[in-house]
This record gives structure tokens, C-alpha cells and sequence, in this order.
């Protein structure tokens, strides 16, 4: 997401491909009524601070370290704050771009155009994905889930490992008698906010009661803050279940739901 609305649309065609977007980020265009950056920083400024998502981090990172051996007088800073307090701060001005896995709704919007005196623009950079892991000691079974199933643990009902909705799913495995400790972010996070809207999509209750977002009251578990701090807080766990984003649960070598 960068600023303002008045970008023409050639470009941010490509905003996707490095290294285009982060040029686009830091330069602007050319034009003196749209040349966000120097309107927002002091003549001869050649920094670009953007922060926000956890979760395509280490895209960026490594986007940002390559293009800076392009253009090493260009400096370019991305904080990985969780989407939730990267919202709240390139709407303060603090940032000039940003990342969240969830788009800002409207009222969020409102709020940025009303402070900031122009629109924010968003554009998909990255495809990513949320998985279900569990840790269960002595499972080695690649288990099976259910939309259900997986709803009924987040949301609280089913409460232990050999529940018949996850027996039935995985006749091979033998679950124990253990409750199921959910762990999830307690920082605002479009982690969640992926997470949360699939729960939305596939039960009633869980879209009446608790919606999705990047921060959801939920209903059961364990909290930690931050993408990277989820697999290791809940391996502490003996037995455990949460949703982490793809890249991280192969780093972590979490075993994640079929």
C-alpha cells in the first residue's frame, strides 16, 4: 500500500515485479501534483520507510537488499510491526508504504483520507498462504481436517484430540485423549485476518459470533505476538494447534493439517 490515489495506472501494472515497485515506492511519478514522496519528505531525502505484515517479510527483505545494490544511495526500511500497527501507522504518517495481508476496510480508509488529506492505494504484491499446524508427541501421521472440524476447534467445541470428527477423518492415526491447546496472534495481524475470514466462509457461527479482521475475540487458547513467535511458543506445548502463514511453518518444520 503507498500514497496518494493520483498514480497513473501504468504504474503500478507491474507493481508486483522487482524492482519496479519499490522505484515506484520511492520515486513516485513525475508528475509535481503526484510526487507523494518528496511532498511528505525534506529535499534530498532518500530514505523510504514502510512496515507493517510479518507475513511477506522475507520477500521484502530480500527485494529491498537487492535493489539497494542497485541504488546503495537509496535506503529503504521495512518494519515487520504486524499489519494491525502498520495500519495505524502510515495512517499517523510515520510510514510511507506498507503491507497487510488484509486490505484496510472503510472505515480505515476514511480515516487515512481524512488525516492525511489524500487516498492510500492498494496493490497485490505477493500470494501467499495461511496452514493449520499442530503439534501432537507420537502422531506421526500427516492428519486430515475438516472445514468443520477446524472450526469447531477454534471455536472451542471440539476439545480433544480423539473427538470423532477428527477420528473419523483419520482412522490410520491414533489420537490421544489430550486437549487441544489453540494458540493464535495477539497483535493485530493479516495473518488472522486470512485465517479468521476463511473460518467466516465456512461456519455460520463463527461469522455471527466472532467475524474475522486482524484482531477477532477469540473464543479459546493461548496468545503470542508476531508471526516468527508462534511455532516456537507453541512447541513449548505438548499438544497445540494454530495457523501460521506457509513460509514460516517451513522454517519452524511444523506439521500442518491436510
Amino acid at each position: 500500500m503507498v500514497t496518494p490515489e493520483a498514480f497513473p495506472r501504468k504504474s503500478i501494472d507491474n507493481a508486483a515485479l522487482f524492482p519496479r515497485s519499490f522505484k515506484m515506492v520511492y520515486r513516485g511519478c513525475s508528475s509535481p501534483a503526484t510526487d507523494w514522496f518528496s511532498a511528505i519528505h525534506s529535499p534530498g531525502a532518500n530514505v523510504a520507510d514502510g512496515g507493517w505484515a510479518t507475513f511477506p517479510y522475507p520477500m521484502y527483505a530480500r527485494w529491498i537488499a537487492e535493489y539497494q545494490k542497485l541504488h546503495p544511495d537509496i535506503e529503504i526500511e521495512y518494519n515487520a510491526v504486524g499489519s494491525g500497527a502498520g495500519i495505524r501507522e502510515i495512517t499517523a504518517g510515520v510510514y510511507d508504504f506498507g503491507a497487510s495481508d488484509g486490505p484496510m476496510d472503510a472505515a480505515e480508509l476514511k480515516e487515512y483520507r481524512a488525516k492525511r488529506g489524500m487516498a492510500i492505494m492498494h496493490f497485490p504484491t505477493i500470494l501467499g498462504a495461511d496452514v493449520p499446524m499442530y503439534n501432537i508427541p507420537g502422531v506421526t501421521t500427516d492428519l486430515k481436517f475438516t472445514p468443520e472440524a477446524l472450526a469447531g476447534i477454534f471455536l472451542g467445541k471440539i476439545t480433544k484430540w480423539d473427538d470423532p470428527q477428527l477420528t473419523k477423518s483419520n482412522p490410520e492415526a491414533k489420537l490421544p485423549n489430550h486437549e487441544i491447546v489453540v494458540a493464535f496472534r495477539s497483535d493485530g495481524s493479516g495473518t488472522t485476518y486470512i485465517w479468521t475470514d476463511y473460518l467466516a466462509k465456512v461456519s455460520e457461527e463463527w461469522n455471527r459470533d466472532i467475524g474475522y479482521g486482524t484482531s477477532v475475540p477469540w473464543p479459546v487458547g493461548l496468545a503470542g505476538e508476531g508471526t516468527e513467535a508462534l511455532p516456537p511458543s507453541s512447541n513449548r506445548l505438548p499438544i497445540r494447534s494454530g495457523t501460521l502463514n506457509l513460509l514460516t511453518r517451513f522454517k519452524a518444520s511444523c506439521p500442518t493439517a491436510g
